[in-house]
């Protein structure tokens, strides 16, 4: 493990006395030393505590908690909750974070300050089961793991495209994968949540168990338990054929109408995926087009694709490979500083358009007020059509709310990342400003629309409240149910909550 120099010797300053000072947090860390999960719970001046900090994906989560819980079994999680629940006394103490992967970009999603950190990453095994066909995912993997361990048995689930990603708040927050057009969005193929209530309680989760909880889980966050492990279906898999393929920015807009119908006509071959991706990078002062092609079985240039064919390209690196390294390639590179905003939109040519020009200016004017020394500003730009919501219907459905849509739609994510923390204020207000932009002029050309995918989400933004007034109350039902008392609500303030939602 690499340690961030500046990070570690924060961390390792901080007095030994964190462990029984006389605060909420300190006296909550000393009950969970008592408990019988004391031996995994570590402090600032333990060096299991320094990398998991610095493991976020991002500079600008590494919150620094009074202590962090590292459980190894769905025991241990339930022994940790019971602990801090009951300690606690009331919802104003013992506040706790739950982190899977810990690649959530705004602070406080997956981490506190001022409380403990429940760290799911030792819980990370990913087993294949033949005789039902399902794969058993813990919530710590990654999906690279995942997809390591499958490709032995021949088999993939419908998961992450970046290696890095966490499973667990991926599958609860919808996650869109390769194979979406196929098999709907990756939640609506779990087929079982092992969850660990406020109660300490472990439960089942699926369509026979606790059905309220199931349909609740797809997309519902963490507003409900702690999920330790996820049982997917599985998929034959032989191989996957693409990979990333960049274009001068001269392309641009002329790939637009071939983007536009891609996303109409991807019922007509559901194998097929497209990430669109506009990317400067300052270090080289390049604006380039670049397009991730991934058809899920291993068959070269497939008619999909045909239009994009026509632009001449700077690099083309498809092949037919294995989905872990396909996913390892779009792993894009940590160890900055990043914001995340998204919005959806009627897949329409104009509003595309739209997003390039603006792109051109947000470029401009952070060239005139960054101060990092390297700076990377990218719009991706992804088909969501209707067919990703029919396939999930199929499953059972979810609580996205997306049925309520006849339209094909598109997904704008505004990614921005910079190594200088005095650029925060800058880039997360451009960013801001350019998603405000654009959804302003959706709204005046009448292909706005309010679902928010929630796993792009930044603080700022309301996900949940996207999903529909139906599914609103629906959650907080649920909610209500499975947490009486709203521990998941007010004693773990991180991520979107339905008590928030107005």
């Amino acid at each position: 493990m690499k340690f961030c120099p500046s990070i570690s010797a924060l961390l390792f300053s901080t007095p030994l006395q964190a462990e029984t000072g006389g605060g909420v947090a300190d006296s909550c860390c000393a009950a969970l030393s008592a408990s019988s999960v004391g031996h995994q719970v570590v402090y600032p001046h333990h060096e299991a505590f320094v990398e998991s900090v610095v493991s976020y994906y991002s500079h600008s989560v590494r919150l620094s908690p009074t202590c962090i819980v590292q459980p190894e079994s769905v025991k241990d999680v339930s022994a940790a909750v019971l602990t801090l629940v009951q300690e606690g006394g009331s919802l104003s103490s013992c506040k706790f974070a739950v982190r899977s992967g810990g690649h959530t970009i705004w602070a406080g999603a997956a981490n506190i300050e001022d409380g403990v950190t429940i760290d799911l990453s030792k819980m990370n095994s990913t087993t294949y089961n033949p005789e039902n066909k399902t794969a058993s995912i813990y919530t710590g993997a990654r999906w690279a793991s995942v997809y390591k361990a499958l490709e032995k048995d021949k088999v993939t689930v419908a998961g992450g495209r970046g290696g890095p990603v966490g499973v667990g708040g991926f599958l609860l927050g919808g996650g869109n994968s390769f194979h979406s057009a196929r098999v709907g969005f990756a939640c609506d193929n779990v087929i079982n949540y092992q969850v660990v209530l406020a109660s300490g309680a472990i439960v089942d989760a699926n369509r026979n168990t606790n059905p309220d909880l199931f349909k609740a889980l797809k997309g519902g966050s963490i507003n409900f338990g702690i999920v330790t492990r996820f049982d997917m279906k599985t998929m034959p898999y032989e191989g996957i054929w693409g990979g990333v393929v960049t274009y001068d920015w001269s392309t641009a807009y002329k790939q637009i109408p071939a983007f536009v119908r891609f996303t109409d006509n991807i019922h007509k071959d559901p194998y097929a995926s497209l990430i669109t991706m506009w990317w400067y990078d300052s270090k080289t002062d390049t604006n380039s087009v670049v397009n991730a092609l991934h058809y899920t079985k291993p068959v070269p240039y497939p008619a999909a694709y045909d239009e994009f064919k026509q632009f001449s390209n700077t690099s083309d690196g498809v092949r037919i490979d294995s989905q872990y390294n396909l996913v390892e390639e779009l792993s894009q590179p940590g160890d900055s500083r990043n914001v995340f905003v998204t919005g959806t939109h009627v897949n329409n040519a104009e509003i595309i358009r739209k997003c390039a020009e603006l792109h051109e200016q947000v470029i401009e004017e952070a060239k005139k007020y960054a101060k990092s020394k390297s700076w990377t500003i990218v719009i991706v730009v992804q088909p969501w059509p209707k067919l990703f919501t029919e396939r999930g219907s199929e499953n059972g459905g979810n609580v996205l709310g997306l049925e309520r849509f006849d339209e094909n739609l598109i997904q704008t994510l505004y990614d921005y990342w910079w190594d200088d923390e005095a650029d925060d204020e800058l880039f997360h207000r451009l960013a801001r400003s350019i998603h405000q932009q654009v959804d302003g002029y959706a709204k005046m050309i009448n292909v706005d629309n309010e679902f928010v995918y929630l796993n792009y989400a930044d603080k700022s933004q309301d996900p949940l409240k996207g999903y529909g007034e139906e599914n609103v109350k629906y959650i907080r039902h649920v909610a209500n149910k499975y947490d009486p008392h709203g521990v998941f609500q007010y004693q773990v303030p991180g991520g979107f909550k339905v008590s928030n939602v107005n």
